[in-house]
């Protein structure tokens, strides 16, 4: 059973940082794709960015782009994302996501933890 834990939100100001974490389980993740998708109050998820597990390379949201880092940690099966120069229109729910690499869906999804950002 797939399992994914997502921690580091918070509230910050805006112009500050944080890092998300998420934490995978239950299977060898090497062929998977993890993503980040945020939900903003009233709004459909978004994608934000994602990260091929195997060889790292990454694609971004262009709204995140330059101020977002997403990387991998192969011994800690955790996913992390970097969110700096962070925006009020960054508040939103974040959820990490994993998916099959070569798949359209991703079917295994974490909680989600809220990340607000002040003016």
């Amino acid at each position: 059973q797939v399992q994914l834990v997502e921690s580091g939100g918070g509230l910050v100001q805006a112009g500050g940082s944080l890092r998300l974490s998420c934490a995978a389980s239950g299977r060898t993740f090497s062929d998977y794709v993890m993503g980040w998708f945020r939900q903003a109050p009233g709004k459909e998820r978004d994608f934000v960015a994602r990260v091929k597990w195997r060889d790292g390379i990454t694609w971004y949201a262009d709204s995140v782009k330059g101020r977002f880092t997403i990387s991998r940690d192969n011994a800690k099966n955790t996913a992390y994302l970097q969110m700096n120069s962070l925006k009020p229109e960054d508040t939103a729910v974040y959820y990490c996501a994993a998916k099959y690499a070569g798949t359209n869906t991703y079917p295994y999804w974490g909680q989600g933890t809220q990340v607000t950002v002040s003016s």
